[in-house]
């Protein structure tokens, strides 16, 4: 028997920030249902006692009324289908049996995942919209409600809210909102839908189709409603309560640190291929003061911008981190490959980028140099007090086609490359009184450079 919940990580949205949690969500097992040879439907619900749902299902439905009725009865849970045999016939058109969508739903076609536009997993929303427009829905509710057991869901764009329904199926407001969206004339691409009711399958591929960018919900979703929201490029928000919520799929959709002022046009991105050779192991994955320097980088940078990436063809080491993974591509050829990935995968013209062993860095430093780039220059390149830091630097989307045309001949070296561009170079001298330049420049190369690191906490 499956069980009724799995195993997810997900982010708990508290103080402001993305937290990484780990726990159960309810299971969501889709049956194929062939009765004497034909298809007839597909039964999504809970995972366990199947059979006792395909016999329930078939005697409701007027097919058997006894176990005698029966002539074969096989349910497959590894592939997911229910092979029945009855001694009746079946009618020569099954006429479809709608539910309310409060209990096992029925589908006569499961829902593929809806491949996202371009861009669409870079909408980022603000915390605050979301808890606006779930007020919003509850006080609708209860204006327009006069008893229990009604169902509301609306969708907003901003902190408007656009349209509104009720009903008692779930599925039957987003129908409702979908219908007067059309009578109206309104685009629903890239809005929030709020709703009050479980997010299944049936609600993700709906809000799919409309465009619909973030789904939030009171309570919890299923898991594959999780999975059907990855592949469809939808945030999806559950437990939305008082300043908490949590975030089961695609988190880099909600901004973090809403409080704090963001350098606005410019990507954060963290490298994080390296072989670490070395240091032994991932240096990114090293504590300072019990947290790991990559995570130490990305509150940083996602405290001053509104993009964070990581650039890594091991995206599963690095889950714990509520942003966009991206690969290299031209992997296997070092950091110039990391440069031209960031570049590549930054929907920003400006991209600030780091490497994944800097546990220290300074915004007032990241803030400067951006300042000095948005003079026009193609890459802004600091000195630290041991020399050029081209992986703590700025660049202008001009430099990816120059990174790609110099790894297609060959050059590996960075500062190489860096002389056929516009570059800016900011001395030691210019940067030492700016705060945190003694700091943002420390990393980790060796377990001696590690110790000393360690040591400056």
């Amino acid at each position: 028997m499956k069980p009724d919940k799995n195993d997810h990580t997900f982010f708990a949205y508290r103080d402001n920030c993305l937290q990484p949690v780990k726990s159960g969500v309810v299971s969501e097992f889709p049956l194929q249902l062939i009765v004497n040879g034909q298809e007839i439907a597909t039964l999504i619900g809970s995972p366990h006692d199947l059979r006792f749902l395909v016999a329930g299902f078939l005697r409701l439905q007027g097919f058997v009324r006894s176990l005698d009725d029966f002539r074969m009865f096989s349910v497959c849970e590894e592939f997911g289908t229910a092979n029945v045999q009855i001694k009746g016939e079946l009618p020569e058109r099954l006429k479809p049996v709608l539910t309310s969508g409060c209990g096992t739903g029925i589908s006569f076609s499961m829902p593929e995942g809806i491949a996202p536009e371009p861009g669409a997993v870079t909408h980022v929303v603000r915390p605050a919209r979301i808890f606006s427009l779930m007020d919003e829905l509850a006080q609708r509710a209860e204006n327009y409600r006069t008893h229990g057991g009604i169902h509301s869901a609306a969708v907003g764009r901003d902190d408007t809210l656009l349209l509104y329904a009720e009903d008692l199926g779930r599925h039957n407001t987003l129908d409702r909102i979908a219908g007067e969206a059309l009578f109206k004339g309104i685009d629903l691409q890239g809005t929030i839908m709020v709703t009050s009711g479980r997010i299944s399958t049936e609600m993700v591929a709906k809000a799919a189709l409309l465009g619909i960018r973030v789904i939030a919900s009171r309570t919890s979703p299923t898991d594959m409603a999780i999975r059907l929201c990855e592949q469809s490029a939808i945030c999806l928000v559950g437990y939305v309560r008082s300043a908490k919520f949590n975030v089961y799929s695609h988190p880099e959709c909600i901004e973090q640190y809403p409080e704090s002022p963001k350098i606005e046009g410019v990507t954060g991105v963290i490298l994080a291929g390296g072989s670490s050779s070395r240091m032994g192991n991932n240096k990114a994955l090293l504590l300072v003061d019990d947290v790991p320097i990559i995570t130490r980088s990305y509150r940083v940078l996602a405290s001053i911008f509104r993009e964070v990436l990581i650039v890594t063809n091991t995206p599963q080491d690095y889950d714990f981190l509520p942003c966009r993974k991206v690969p290299d591509i031209y992997p296997g050829i070092g950091s110039v490959a990391g440069l031209h990935a960031a570049l590549t995968h930054s929907t920003n013209s400006r991209t600030f980028v780091s490497a994944c062993d800097m546990p220290f860095l300074q915004p007032d430093i990241i803030g400067h140099l951006c300042e000095i780039q948005s003079h026009g220059f193609d890459a802004v390149i600091p000195f630290s007090s041991g020399g050029q830091e081209p992986l703590h630097a700025v660049y202008s989307s001009a430099c990816r086609e120059v990174f790609d045309e110099a790894i297609k001949g060959g050059e590996r070296k960075i500062l190489k490359i860096l002389e056929r561009m516009h570059t800016r170079c900011v001395t030691w001298d210019e940067l030492k009184s700016v705060s945190g330049s003694q700091s943002s420049f420390m990393n980790v190369n060796t377990p001696e450079e590690y110790h000393t690191i360690k040591s400056c906490v």
